[in-house]
């Protein structure tokens, strides 16, 4: 089957709109479980509940052998197989059902658990984040499979701890690789550059955080007393982490290169500014472009200072002061490389003899795409045929370590991102929503995928 072949997208798109009811009350039946991974926060009988609702609908979707598996860090994860025809490919379909924490459900305009519709969009938690991926696989396994049994073979593997960056999964890819073993491996944990525009995300930054902590003084002296000659340790911390900015923003780190360009879809300043919510006036932090900074370059962000707070704070001078340091790593840069340098870089820099102290955190591998592919040049034309127009590429400042994990595991396969998470969902903070025509393009866009692949493999 040809993905130009105008009768059969529209049979696909009729059905998939047609089944566009049904998908709202499966995502809001989805987004009423509070399967945040984290039983201090909500009981983890709601990821369970999550898990089992994800593999029964798969399994009624056409999966034929499909299980949740338990992992090493205590989440489930939904696993299922439909084998390939001999010789055809496979196609993993990857999501995962876990979520942020709501935060403060305040901030809310309609209550984080319940899916509701507003000015065409879909309003809940984890609505974009991951569960209308979920919802977007699931039209799209029904809708190809309606033409008769698919002409590649299918896995299914869903998650439940990505968001609390639970190691569980990427500990069974590299004990089980055979669950994982595919040639396209579709992550539908991304999204587009913006609606209606499709976008293949094709590198995520790494991280190489660490935290680090400043002494001076024995213990707190009278700021009235000793001010003026006794080294403030919050001074110090301050004066330290200022080093990791230039007078425009830019993160500089000695020995980084910090000056990577970006060479897919742009990333409008304007636009930019809507998303982050960058307040007027307030310049942006970089002297190169959007896509430049957020893509393309090392980016330092001080996460955390654990400081005296201002409401009961005493006329005392500081004797020590910590920050936890998150270090974003582009691709084509080893983040061990990218945190040593990190290290050297405050050791050099502590100012006034301060005590240092720097723990360092775990790391997380950037990831680049090969996008040479069959399965890319299918999925690409999917994507084509489903908007109606040019499919652009992205980055990622965030990092999916499962990328990684899969490249090791499953050499030969091709990695996709994909998803319907595109700049106006407002991931993990309040009021996340999801516009469904993403959903129903992507399905169309996979359904064709599913009924082409095999063709476009073997030519």
């Amino acid at each position: 089957m040809s993905v130009t072949d105008t009768d059969t997208l529209q049979r696909i798109r009729d059905r998939i709109r047609a089944a566009m009811p049904t998908a709202r009350t499966e995502l809001a039946t989805l987004v009423a479980f509070r399967s945040v991974a984290d039983p201090r926060q909500f009981p983890a009988e709601e990821c369970l509940a999550a898990a089992r609702w994800v593999r029964d609908a798969f399994a009624a979707a056409g999966i034929e052998h499909i299980e949740l598996v338990e992992t090493s860090d205590g989440c489930p994860a939904v696993v299922g197989h439909s084998p390939a025809p001999a010789g055809a490919p496979t196609v993993l379909l990857y999501s995962h059902y876990d979520i942020q924490p709501p935060g403060n459900e305040s901030l809310w305009l309609t209550p984080p658990f319940d899916l509701t519709e507003r000015d065409g969009r879909w309003y809940g938690r984890g609505a974009a984040d991951c569960k209308g991926n979920i919802v977007m696989h699931l039209l799209a396994l029904r809708a190809a499979l309606a033409d008769g049994p698919l002409p590649v073979g299918v896995r299914i593997v869903v998650e439940g701890s990505e968001e609390m960056g639970g190691a569980g999964l990427e500990h069974l890819v590299a004990e089980r690789p055979d669950l994982f073993a595919a040639d396209l491996i579709v992550i539908g944990d991304c999204g587009n550059a913006e609606v209606g525009r499709p976008t293949v995300t094709t590198s995520l930054r790494g991280i190489a955080n660490v935290v680090v902590h400043v002494e001076t003084l024995a213990g707190e002296v009278h700021s009235g007393q000793y001010g003026g000659a006794a080294p403030d340790a919050l001074a110090a911390l301050v004066r330290l982490l200022n080093t990791l900015r230039d007078e425009h923003g830019n993160t500089v780190v000695d020995g980084l290169d910090t000056l990577g360009q970006w060479d897919g879809v742009p990333y409008p300043e304007d636009r930019f500014r809507a998303d982050a919510g960058v307040l007027d006036g307030v310049s942006l932090l970089s002297t190169g472009t959007v896509a430049d900074a957020v893509w393309a370059r090392p980016a330092l962000t001080v996460l955390g200072i654990d400081a005296p707070p201002v409401v009961g704070s005493v006329a005392a001078i500081a004797p020590r002061a910590s920050a936890r340091l998150n270090l974003r790593v582009p691709p084509g840069l080893d983040p061990l490389v990218a945190q040593d340098a990190l290290v050297a870089h405050l050791e050099a820099h502590v100012p006034w003899g301060a005590h240092l102290r720097i723990e360092r955190e775990a790391l997380g591998e950037p990831f680049r795409a090969a996008t040479d592919g069959p399965g890319y040049a299918a999925l690409r034309a999917a994507l084509a045929a489903a908007y109606g127009r040019e499919v652009g590429t992205a980055g990622q400042g965030g990092s999916i370590p499962l990328c990684t994990a899969l490249q090791r595991a499953v050499p030969g396969a091709e990695i996709a991102l994909i998803g319907v998470e595109e700049p106006r969902c407002v991931i993990h903070a309040p009021n996340e929503s999801v516009d469904p025509t993403e959903i129903e393009n992507l399905a169309v866009a996979e359904a064709l995928l599913l009924r082409s692949l095999a063709e476009r493999s073997a030519s």
